[in-house]
């Protein structure tokens, strides 16, 4: 247990962090999710719209610190990858 007075405030605070960045990954992983969906389907209107979004959201998530940054570029590379097999 935390003794001094600014360990017991760090506790706090880790423990609004953690809970902020486990719901933004949960917001990421469900995104991601309905975009695999829209690519299933060959929906690519859906897919592009989608897509655009997963790009936005990795991009914060990386920046704010809640995933790595090398994690944001392979899951954004993934979904370009994905992206352009509608195309084609």
């Amino acid at each position: 247990m935390a003794s001094s007075k600014s360990a017991m405030k760090r506790v706090g605070t880790d423990a609004q962090k953690h809970l902020r960045n486990k719901t933004r990954k949960a917001a990421l992983k469900t995104i991601e999710k309905s975009f695999r969906a829209a690519v299933e389907t060959k929906d690519r209107e859906k897919a592009l719209e989608l897509g655009c979004t997963c790009f936005s959201k990795f991009d914060k998530a990386a920046k704010v610190g809640a995933i790595p940054k090398n994690r944001a570029g392979n899951k954004k590379a993934q979904i370009s990858k994905l992206l352009n097999s509608l195309q084609g």
